[in-house]
């Protein structure tokens, strides 16, 4: 038989997977892909087994369990000044990956475009194409990495359908100020743009700041899907739950897809996630603080290192200027730094179209102190 074109013929195994596999193979230190290398709340683990076991294992609704968004709701309206429907205007999903997918899909079409800003999250480019549109890069340069709001303007046509922001951003760390989320909303005025924002490190920030999420600004939350992430927020990555906060028309045409992705998610994790935020309502506001720690303890370590650095913002990466240590490309480095080293690292330039050399790679400091204390020695030696 002879096979179908492929819809992706250019994408291949994620640098996630890539820079994981070779990490094993090598024996090195996985600083590579974002996961925490401890485990979730133990009153959180144990809701979740005492809801499988009270029979919690069947579907839950399309749009999630009550109890779930309700709680997302009061969490909105308290960190952010917003009321919301819990009915109508939240739904959860299989991470916040399928979030992402089922929103695009759902107001995206063949010959639209949509602005991304490379380096971007890599699920962004595939949806996108895959629902027949184009994705239009505007590139974040070192440094700061900053959004320039005027290339912005410059590079939106009648067919720009769509606007996908990151804040905290994957992978720079870098995160949007009440300026821009201002400058967007003016860029927005008088257009039909939908928004797209990925917010799903919105409580890992840090030294005080404040996270200018979109939910905080009503014109942009009229036109916006705002996807948040439980598996950053609680250190449960494999657990795949995430949610979208849309307005009640947005929100109908994204659950028009995702019932017929995942239709629902699973409900003992669910079940387990409403009843710990009932539970630990300032939970998320002590995120920033543990995760600081971890990234003052990394960039503290690497004083000593060849190595240069901003400290990260928020998520929980943090960005390595390498250009005094090597003139080697960001994925020659990477490679590098695996076999000679033992540290294995994200390089930016498959984040970017055209493969953009910055002379910056990514740590993820989510681990142990005893994970990155070795880590940092190793990388204090080159």
């Amino acid at each position: 038989m002879r096979y179908p074109t492929s819809k992706l013929p250019h994408i291949g195994l994620t640098i996630f997977s890539q820079m994981s596999a070779l990490a094993a193979e090598y024996q090195a230190i996985n600083l590579s892909q974002g996961f925490p290398d401890f485990d979730g709340p133990a009153e959180l683990l144990n809701a979740a087994g005492k809801h499988i076991q009270a029979g919690a294992n069947q579907y839950a609704p399309m749009s999630g369990l009550a109890t779930l968004r309700d709680a997302i709701a009061d969490k909105v309206q308290r960190c952010y000044q917003r009321k919301l429907s819990p009915d109508t205007e939240i739904t959860i999903t299989s991470g916040a990956t399928e979030a992402i997918f089922a929103a695009i899909s759902a107001v995206v079409s063949s010959g639209d475009e949509v602005i991304v800003f490379d380096p971007a999250y890599d699920s962004y480019e595939p949806a996108i194409r895959l629902n027949g549109a184009t994705s239009v890069h505007i590139a974040l340069v070192p440094p700061a990495f900053e959004i320039d709001w005027q290339q912005v303007e410059a590079a939106i046509t009648p067919r720009t359908r769509m606007i996908i922001i990151n804040s905290p951003h994957n992978p720079t760390g870098t995160t949007l100020t009440e300026y821009d989320l201002a400058r967007l909303a003016a860029i927005l005025q008088d257009t039909d743009i939908v928004l797209l924002s990925d917010e799903v490190y919105e409580h890992i920030i840090f030294d005080g700041a404040k996270h200018m999420s979109v939910n905080r600004h009503a014109e942009l939350a009229e036109r916006s899907f705002i996807i948040s992430s439980f598996g950053k927020t609680y250190h449960v990555t494999g657990w795949k739950i995430g949610y979208c906060v849309a307005p009640k028309s947005l929100t109908k045409e994204l659950q028009k897809v995702h019932q017929y992705l995942t239709f629902s998610s699973a409900t003992p994790l669910q079940a387990a996630i409403a009843e710990f935020m009932v539970a630990h309502p300032e939970y998320e506001q002590q995120l920033g603080g543990f995760y600081q720690q971890k990234r003052n303890f990394l960039n503290q370590a690497l004083a000593a290192s060849p190595f240069d650095l901003t400290p990260s913002a928020g998520t929980y990466f943090q960005l390595l200027d390498y250009r005094n240590v090597s003139d080697l490309t960001d994925l020659d480095f990477v490679s590098w730094l695996l076999e000679n080293v033992g540290v294995a690292a994200i390089p930016l330039s498959p984040f970017y179209k055209g493969g953009y050399q910055t002379g910056f790679i990514r740590l993820c400091f989510a681990k142990g102190e005893a994970t990155l204390s070795e880590a940092t020695e190793r990388l204090c030696k080159i």
